[in-house]
C-alpha cells in the first residue's frame, strides 16, 4: 500500500509541484474558512453563507468550461502562475480591507466571485497539468497524493484557523492565504515541462468535442453526474458549518474542530483507498462510499437536532469523520477512473467539466441555506443526505457495468477513448 501510495513522488518534477502545491492548497482553507466566518460575524445569516457559496461557485461554474478549452491550448505551466499571482493579489485586498474595518458583507461577495472566476480557470488547468508531469502507471498514486493534500490541509488547517480567528480576527488568516498562492507562483518558475499537443478548431467545436467523449462513454456519463449530486446535496454541509457550530454551542473552536473531522476522515478514506485501487471490486467500493456518506450525514444532521445537549457535539464531530471518510473514498477513486480513460488531448475540457462538481457543493450550500433560514439547520443537511441515499441506491441498481469496474483493469486501459471497453461505452 505505501509503495502504491507514494510511487508518483519518484517523479522529481511531480514531486516539486507536490511540495509546492501545499502553499495553495492550504491558502485556499484558509480562505474557505475565513470567508465563511467574517460573513457569518458580520450578518449572523445561514442565507447569507448560501449566497457566499453562490457568488463563488455560480460564475466559476460558467468559466471551467472556457477553463478546459485554455488547457488543452495554451501552456499549461504559464496559466497556472498567472491564476496563481492574480489569487494572491485578490486576497491581499480582502486582508487590507478587513484589517482596516471597513469590510462589509458585499466586498466578501465580490472578492468571492472574482476569486472564483479566476480559480475556475485554474482547476481544469491544474488536472490536466500534474498528467504530464507522471508516468501512466504512477495515476493512482498521484491523486491520492493530491487528495491528501486537501485533505490533510483540511484536517490541520480549519482548527489553526479557527484559534487564528479567535485570536487576530480574519484579515491575518487572509494574508497567509496571499502568501501560499505566491509559493505556488515560485514552484513553478524554472519547471521544465513538455507542453501538450495545442488544440485547434473554433472555440465551440473543442467544447463539443469534450462533451460528445463524455456523451459516448458510459463511466463519464454516470461517474460525472453522481459526483455533482454528492457535492451539491451532500458534502455541501460544509458550507453551513458555522451555523452548525453555532447550534451546538461551540462557536470558533467548534467550527474548526468540525472542519478538521472532516478533513481527518477524508485524509483516512485516502489511505484507504490506495489499498484498494487494484482490487476486482473497486466499482462496488467506489458507490458504497457514496451510500454510507450519505447514511453518516443524516447521522450529523440529528446530532445538530440536540444542540447544546450532552455529546451531540461529540457525536457530530464523528458523523462529520465519517462523512469525510466515505465521500473521500468515493471521489479518489472515481476521479481516478476517469483521469485513466480520458485522452491527454481531452483532458482538459473533460476534466474541467468533471471538476464543476466543486464547485456545486458551495453552491448547495444555497440550497441548504434557504432551507436553514427558513426551517432549520439540521434539516436540510438530512434532506440533502436523503436526495444522495435516494440517487445512489438508484445508480447501484441500475449500473451493472459501474458496479462491475475491476480496479486490476485501470492500468492496463490505453488514455486514447478507441482503448476503452465496451462496458465503459455508453
Amino acid at each position: 500500500m505505501k509503495l502504491v501510495l507514494f510511487s508518483a513522488l519518484k517523479s522529481r518534477r511531480y514531486r516539486r509541484y507536490w511540495f509546492g502545491s501545499m502553499g495553495t492548497v492550504g491558502a485556499s482553507q484558509l480562505m474557505i474558512m475565513a470567508q465563511g466566518w467574517l460573513i457569518f460575524e458580520l450578518s449572523g445569516s445561514p442565507m447569507d453563507l448560501g449566497i457566499l457559496g453562490a457568488a463563488v461557485s455560480g460564475p466559476a461554474i460558467v468559466v471551467l468550461l472556457f477553463g478546459g478549452i485554455l488547457a488543452d491550448r495554451f501552456d499549461r505551466r504559464y496559466l497556472l502562475m498567472t491564476t496563481s499571482l492574480i489569487t494572491a493579489a485578490l486576497l491581499l485586498v480582502q486582508a487590507l480591507l478587513d484589517y482596516s474595518g471597513v469590510v462589509e458583507v458585499w466586498h466578501v461577495l465580490v472578492l468571492g466571485c472574482v476569486i472564483g472566476i479566476v480559480t475556475g480557470f485554474e482547476w481544469p488547468v491544474r488536472q490536466a497539468f500534474f498528467a504530464k508531469l507522471i508516468t501512466r502507471d504512477q495515476m493512482m498514486s498521484a491523486v491520492s497524493l493530491n487528495s491528501i493534500l486537501w485533505q490533510g490541509s483540511r484536517m490541520i488547517l480549519p482548527a489553526l484557523a479557527g484559534v487564528l480567528i479567535a485570536a487576530s480576527g480574519t484579515a491575518l488568516v487572509f494574508a497567509l492565504g496571499a502568501l501560499g498562492f505566491v509559493v505556488m507562483f515560485l514552484t513553478l518558475i524554472g519547471m521544465q515541462v513538455e507542453r501538450q499537443v495545442a488544440a485547434t478548431g473554433s472555440t465551440v467545436n473543442q467544447f463539443a468535442e469534450g462533451i460528445r467523449f463524455i456523451f459516448n462513454h458510459r463511466t463519464f456519463v454516470v461517474l460525472i453526474p453522481l459526483t455533482w449530486v454528492w457535492m451539491f446535496f451532500g458534502f455541501s454541509f460544509n458550507q453551513l458549518m458555522p451555523a452548525f457550530a453555532d447550534s451546538l454551542g461551540t462557536h470558533e473552536i467548534g467550527f474548526g474542530a468540525l472542519m478538521s473531522a472532516v478533513g481527518l476522515g477524508s485524509a483516512v478514506g485516502t489511505v484507504l483507498v490506495s489499498s484498494i485501487q487494484q482490487h476486482r471490486h473497486l466499482g462496488f467500493t467506489m458507490l458504497a462510499g457514496l451510500l454510507f456518506g450519505g447514511v453518516a450525514l443524516v447521522g450529523f444532521g440529528i446530532a445538530v437536532v440536540y444542540g447544546t445537549t450532552s455529546f451531540a457535539f461529540e457525536a457530530a464531530v464523528v458523523f462529520a469523520f465519517l462523512v469525510g471518510v466515505f465521500g473521500s473514498v468515493y471521489l479518489i477513486t472515481s476521479m481516478t477512473v476517469l483521469q485513466m480513460q480520458v485522452p491527454d488531448a481531452l483532458r482538459g475540457r473533460v476534466m474541467g467539466i468533471h471538476i464543476i462538481s466543486f464547485y456545486l457543493m458551495p453552491l448547495g450550500g444555497l440550497f441548504m441555506g434557504v432551507i436553514a433560514s427558513t426551517y432549520d439547520d439540521s434539516l436540510a443537511v438530512i434532506v440533502g443526505a436523503f436526495v444522495v441515499l435516494v440517487i445512489t441506491v438508484v445508480a447501484m441498481i441500475s449500473q451493472r457495468d459501474i458496479r462491475r469496474i475491476d480496479g486490476r483493469d485501470l492500468s492496463d486501459s490505453g488514455p486514447d477513448s478507441h482503448q476503452l471497453t465496451d462496458s465503459t461505452r455508453a
